[in-house]
């Protein structure tokens, strides 16, 4: 049984193509909230404080932070495909919760149940194939991976802004999450293979060194897996920021919701297809460089748009964001698997993706508190502002290392005196 398992994406091609195809449906059930539900708060609820607001994606992301730890700390004990079957089986009832809601708590509790699904599922996703692939080809299948989640969210964010504008908020626009629950567990109880064969397999030949103390390691006193984590922290507050505060943001500039349906699935849909090359820069080039420039990017975006009004200009600009986006995702998964032993790296993902999570939680609160208090033009120039910063701590904190030893390695192999 060991002699069969084989590491690389052309080995593993079929497993790697349905957890591709799985993911996809994952990024699908967060597309279902991504144009609307703000617009659901103030028509059926008559939410007008934007914290309040805002606060479904502060459960969201809180829950999903919590349980993207959990998965990456139980994924070793239990297996990876356990818990993405769970995950599945969690997000079952969010649509139907979304459609009969008769109170904004109703909305919170579909959340909280989304936000435990997607740290289960796409934790696992991520996890699994970073575990087929091996070494080679890391940044670019965690570039195929968020292609297909972000691509699915893009195009479930525009077809639900599409069904709204001619059918209304609600029923129809969540149906579709209904199919894709469906189609999502089909998939993973049915067809998808754990991946704990590949891990024992990559252990036996790795030199990364173990982590001393994990925990904090990963989250600062490791100065490049501390300076990815503090960025993957920010990319998602300005990506929490943009998803709630973006549709209100362009309805009170007079687009109506079959634009801003359009400008709003513009982000994803970039930033998705743009990491189907982006991942493979990640296995070219310096990590450090690609997060730099990528953070910067998002930060220029953001800042800009508190100028602009017209369509044109915030298609633009919406683009630019997920162009920025697309170049630091996958990256961050590589560099944080780059630095980690094979054991230990579902548990430092997991990490990773913790405090990524908080950002939207953060990005929530901190959007609305100071959209309450200086209007919506105020968040964005400081959540413009906290990207730029997160862009020069990794200019500054990080380093080209795993450039240098592959240099080395090269030198020691050519020389003569061996």
């Amino acid at each position: 049984m060991k002699a069969e398992i084989k590491l690389g994406l052309k080995e593993n091609w079929k497993q790697f193509t349905l957890l591709v195809i799985v993911n996809a449906f994952v990024g699908g059930m967060i597309g279902l909230e991504r144009t609307i539900i703000p617009q659901i708060a103030e028509t059926d609820f008559d939410l007008e404080a934007r914290t309040a607001i805002l606060s479904f994606i502060a459960v969201f992301g809180i829950t999903k932070a919590i349980t993207n730890y959990y998965t990456g700390t139980l994924a070793n004990r239990f297996g990876r495909r356990n818990l993405l079957i769970a995950g599945w089986l969690l997000a079952l009832p969010v649509p139907l919760l979304l459609i009969y809601a008769q109170s904004w708590n109703v909305i919170i509790l579909a959340n909280l149940f989304l936000g435990i699904s997607q740290g289960l599922t796409w934790s696992s996703t991520v996890v699994m194939k970073i575990d087929l692939v091996g070494e080679r080809d890391r940044g670019f299948a965690m570039g195929l991976n968020e292609f297909a989640g972000y691509i699915a969210l893009a195009a479930v964010a525009f077809a639900t802004g599409w069904i709204a504008s001619r059918y209304g908020l609600r029923p129809y626009p969540f149906c579709l999450g209904i199919g894709i629950g469906f189609f999502g567990l089909f998939l993973s109880a049915l067809f998808i293979r754990d991946t704990h064969h590949h891990v024992k397999l990559e252990a036996t030949s790795s030199k990364i060194p173990l982590l001393k103390d994990i925990f904090w390691d990963t989250t600062w006193k490791h100065k490049n897996l501390g300076s990815i984590t503090q960025a993957g922290l920010i990319n998602n507050l300005n990506d929490g920021m943009v998803w709630g505060l973006f549709p209100l943001l362009l309805v009170s500039k007079g687009f109506d919701l079959h634009q801003t349906g359009i400008i709003v699935a513009t982000y994803p849909a970039v930033w998705g297809l743009g990491q189907l090359y982006s991942g493979r820069l990640a296995d070219r080039y310096c990590k450090k460089t690609l997060l730099f420039f990528g953070m910067l990017v998002q930060g220029v975006a953001l800042l800009t748009m508190i100028v602009m009004n017209s369509f044109s200009w915030f298609m633009a600009l919406s683009a630019l964001l997920g162009i920025g986006t697309a170049i630091v995702y996958p990256t961050f998964l590589a560099a944080i698997a780059d630095y980690t032993h094979p054991e230990q790296r579902p548990t430092s993902i997991g990490i990773f993706r913790l405090w990524r999570d908080l950002g939207y939680a953060i990005g929530a609160i901190l959007t609305g508190l100071i959209a309450d208090r200086f209007g919506l033009l105020a968040p964005i120039f400081v959540i413009g502002l906290l990207t730029v910063v997160s862009s020069l701590i990794v200019k500054l904190r990080m380093s080209c290392a795993e450039k240098k030893a592959a240099a080395l390695d090269l030198k020691l192999q050519l020389s003569p005196y061996q």
